[in-house]
């Protein structure tokens, strides 16, 4: 059962890097329908049929390569919710059961969440809650494998509120991230440290942080002005010193414990590591590969800083000889 969770966490993992790239890629609208192509259950199938398909969505003519690239998400993503919906069925009967639960409503209100990605055309609010969701499933099945352990650390109390407010500082620094691609800002500002010109002179939070935006035919490439976008990255890069100081912060507490030295290295490297990619992502106007990878440094960062959390708070309730399994 553990290496089950294990295999469909690095699922999940693997679902967030595809979904980044599709993001990335522009090929969210890939395929204009759900949760077919162009009508059809593959892209081969579309373009077999491509008058047919014009036909359907004469705005949008096919582009097999978005098309494959959307379809293989929704293909992965179907998988990892069978997978997730398995083990909610092998936690029915167990301490567990509500963890179980938990991950298979989440589950299937991601996948309506996928659904609305493509027929509300990227609304970014849509966009970046299933960013989000994503995110939460990968650290869920983390945290289950963590509560099925049979020896854990003693608990450490004393750093319980540093890593907490670490772990909210993440959080929203990931939403804003979210929030930064599902507007199309990631590139608004080419310098550093901050923005270019006067920058602080057209902040428009306002306009910038609302939600639910204007209707709109399709928010593919963004409907916000220079302004709001501006206020989102400059928000975004702001709020990351903010985190970083906060991740360091604790990195540095654990690192001064033998038994967390390991925990806090990890912390501290992974932020090294999102810092240089975030700065990459300005200097080199955005790079398909390393935008990838920031959007995968900042998975793994949430799931080590949701597993210290819960270290943190753990205590030694479990008495099972080494290598026992917790059933599950």
């Amino acid at each position: 059962m553990n290496r089950l969770i294990l295999a469909t966490a690095a699922l999940a993992f693997t679902v967030i890097l595809v979904g980044a790239f599709t993001r990335l890629t522009d090929a969210g609208l890939g395929c204009p329908d759900w949760p077919g192509c162009y009508g059809f259950l593959t892209p081969t199938a579309a373009q077999a049929n491509a008058d047919l398909a014009l036909s359907r969505y004469p705005d949008r003519p096919l582009e097999v390569a978005k098309a494959w690239a959307e379809m293989g998400h929704r293909y992965v993503a179907s998988l990892l919710g069978l997978l997730i919906l398995a083990i909610a069925v092998k936690c029915w009967r167990t301490p567990q059961r509500g963890h179980g639960l938990a991950l298979a409503a989440l589950v299937l209100f991601q996948g309506a969440l996928g659904m609305w990605t493509v027929t509300l055309n990227l609304m970014p609010v849509v966009v970046m809650g299933h960013l989000l969701g994503g995110l939460t499933l990968f650290c869920l099945l983390i945290l289950l494998w963590l509560r099925r352990r049979p020896h854990l650390p003693t608990a450490l109390p004393a750093l319980g509120g540093a890593a907490a407010l670490a772990l909210v500082a993440l959080v929203v620094q990931i939403a804003l991230g979210g929030w930064t691609s599902a507007n199309y800002a990631a590139v608004v500002c080419t310098t550093l440290p901050v923005c270019e010109g006067s920058w602080w002179q057209n902040l428009d939070f306002a306009s910038a942080f609302r939600l639910v935006q204007p209707r709109a035919d399709s928010y593919e490439f963004g409907t916000l002005d220079y302004s709001a976008r501006m206020t989102i990255h400059v928000t975004h890069r702001l709020w990351a010193v903010v985190t970083a100081a906060s991740l360091f912060y604790l990195a540095w507490q654990l690192m001064r414990r033998p038994l967390w030295r390991s925990l806090g290295l990890a912390i501290a490297l992974m932020t090294l590591l999102q810092v240089g990619l975030g700065l990459a992502n300005v200097l080199f106007q955005l790079p398909l590969a390393v935008a990838v990878a920031h959007n995968g440094g900042g998975a793994l960062l949430a799931m080590l800083l949701v597993s210290t959390n819960y270290l943190l708070r753990a205590r030694a309730r479990r008495s099972s000889p080494v290598g026992e399994e917790v059933p599950c």
